[in-house]
């Protein structure tokens, strides 16, 4: 059984979009899933008694406890797989399953079981206030959730009635390596987290390489496009080839100064699928510049797919996605710069260090920058970022080949089902 709240479709969730992808692939290898899943977009239609148990219902959702105990009465699942919960499942869907004897399984897609707003950022920086608390009072000072003191203070108190309820879970999915980090600082033993990616369906060959760079996603302040901007004008107009920007959000006026006072600056707006295919196919070098621990930015999994490494910022699940994990300080609260401070060094080389392929990078590297399997990480500020913009463009051809292959060896969809698979496997033999 696959449970899942469904985040508004007005506002597109690439998490969505995964569990949707996620049912097609275990349906076609043969597995029998049925669906559990509620969407916000119920809410407005909801009979007013139902609204009216509305503010409870992250804590207690009574009538999808009741319809829920009903199917897993009649179909007897082996596990339950849940993902988002809120507001219309709640956590509560463990404590249900394990009363009917169903062990359960949690993809991890953002941090909801310490921050009420499951980002881990807030006014434009790192936060990580309430880490730690029994109570998330910080939560509810700032309006984190949805920018209510009330929903705030509704959502940390969920997260400290259900800090036992999670740590029940019988074992995590996470994402990348930065997410199984927070569930270990969580209090969650390693033997119940296991790290597994989302994958893409396969588009085929790489087309040959493009030229310079592409920033694909939402336009806001956590995606780094102020960031991006300063670092992008620190060069003189043509200097690297073009940037090429699309997608819609708050900060587009931004991308349309910019790319009205620089001829190397294109605004592509939104695009659709095909859109995004020939973006990838007219560039080399994609780029994720998140200034929060973005935890696993699927653009960066349909570059690599299309043969284009990516620069990206040393936050969240990006280094692991590019091959380029180093450890790290437990992330602080405040600029992104200094809340990801790279872990002092240990045996064996220099904190940042990374591995090095010929011809990845143009002379000798400067200072900052990690480069990874199929890409480069860097500290999220305008200085080191404007720094390996060059060494990006120039080693973008040398990591070509290597990002398709990192997609074929972690991503690919057959890969992550079967890993999925033996997931559900070892919870089922126990």
């Amino acid at each position: 059984m696959v449970a899942h709240n469904r985040y508004r479709e007005a506002q597109p969730s690439g998490e969505n979009t995964i569990v949707d992808a996620e049912i097609a692939q275990l349906t076609a290898a043969g597995v029998e899933v049925l669906p559990f899943l509620r969407s916000s977009d119920e809410i407005p239609s909801m009979p007013k008694a139902a609204k009216a148990l509305l503010p409870i219902s992250p804590i207690y959702a009574p009538r999808a406890q009741q319809e829920l105990g009903r199917l897993l009465a009649e179909h007897r699942p082996d596990v339950l797989h849940l993902h988002n919960p809120y507001p219309l499942l709640s956590p509560w869907v463990v404590r249900t399953a394990h009363r009917h004897g169903v062990p359960v399984v949690q993809t991890v897609h953002n941090y909801r079981q310490v921050c009420s707003s499951g980002l881990y950022f807030r006014d434009g920086m790192i936060c990580q206030d309430c880490r730690g608390r029994a109570l998330g009072v910080p939560a509810v000072v700032h309006r984190c959730y949805r920018g209510s003191r009330a929903q705030s203070a509704l959502m940390a108190t969920t997260l400290a009635v259900h800090r036992g309820t999670w740590k029940s879970v019988d074992r995590f999915i996470a994402l990348t390596t930065a997410v199984a980090d927070h569930l270990r600082d969580y209090g969650i033993p390693d033997s119940r987290i296991v790290v597994k990616p989302n994958g893409i369906p396969d588009p085929g060959a790489p087309a040959p390489l493009g030229q310079g760079f592409l920033f694909l996603g939402r336009l806001s302040p956590e995606k780094g496009l102020d960031l991006l901007m300063e670092a992008w004008r620190r060069h003189p107009d043509g200097a690297l080839g073009p940037l090429r920007v699309a997608g819609d959000g708050e900060l587009r006026p931004l991308v349309e100064a910019v790319a009205a006072e620089r001829s190397d600056v294109a605004y592509l707006g939104p695009l659709d699928r095909a859109g995004v295919r020939q973006a990838l196919a007219d560039s080399a070098v994609v780029l994720a510049t998140s200034t929060w621990h973005d935890v696993l930015p699927t653009v960066i999994i349909e570059a690599l797919a299309s043969g284009r490494p990516v620069l990206g910022t040393a936050l969240g699940g990006i280094p692991y996605l590019v091959g380029a994990d180093t450890p790290r300080e437990p992330a602080g609260t405040g600029p992104a710069a200094v809340a990801s401070a790279p872990a002092p060094a240990g045996p064996g080389g220099p904190a940042g260090s990374g591995g090095r392929v010929e011809g990845a990078g143009a002379g000798a590297l400067p200072a900052g920058i990690v480069v990874g399997e199929a890409g480069w990480v860097v500290p999220p500020e305008p200085a080191a970022l404007a720094a390996a913009l060059p060494t990006a463009a120039a080693g973008a051809a040398a990591l070509s080949a290597p990002a398709r292959s990192r997609y074929e060896r972690t991503f690919h969809p057959d890969l992550v089902t079967k890993r999925l698979l033996d997931i559900y496997a070892s919870l089922t033999r126990s």
